[in-house]
């Protein structure tokens, strides 16, 4: 005699998949909001020079670099102003310690305006206890000066400064 097996209806378990879909956007946001886009190695934005420039005759409106060497007393005056000076002192104009005339006309002449005048370039070498209104006059004279009728005549717009030196340097 057969034995009958009744099949009892197993009822599937369902398996809800809507919390895993959360975990998984979840752990997705997560990681697209933490990721840090980083620049790929060796991708450097260099600017190159476009030519080398060409060994031959110089420029005729440029002006060499002109150093003004302010010199200081003890009590901060000035001493001295020499313009171009070597770099032990030596050479150069020296214009006394109240030249500034003499060194304003000094440089209308070298420099002159219109393309001289936007090329040139000063440095003002100052001792380190020269008195600050010293060294504004020395800008007031190679910056530019006021011609008989008024007008600003401009000489030289780049002025820099080299780092203060104590005296007797």
């Amino acid at each position: 005699m057969a034995l009958k097996i009744k099949k009892s209806a197993d009822p599937q378990v369902a398996i809800d998949m809507t919390p895993m879909i959360d975990i998984v956007f979840q752990l997705l946001s997560f990681f697209i909001f933490t990721l840090r886009i980083s620049a790929q190695e060796g991708d450097f934005n260099i600017k190159m020079p476009l030519a080398a420039p060409r060994a031959g005759t110089p420029d005729p409106n440029q002006v060499p670099p002109i150093k003004v060497r302010l010199r200081a007393t003890t009590d901060g005056s000035c001493a001295a102003i020499v313009m171009n000076a070597n770099d032990d002192g030596s050479g150069g104009i020296s214009f006394g310690n109240n030249g500034w005339e003499q060194l304003r006309a000094h440089i209308a002449s070298t420099v002159g305006s219109g393309n001289q005048a936007a090329s040139a370039e000063v440095t003002i070498d100052a001792d380190y206890n020269l008195d600050y209104e010293n060294v504004i006059r020395c800008i007031t004279a190679v910056s530019g000066m006021r011609s008989a009728d008024g007008h600003i005549v401009k000489m030289v717009e780049k002025i820099k400064f080299a780092p203060p030196r104590p005296p007797g340097n």
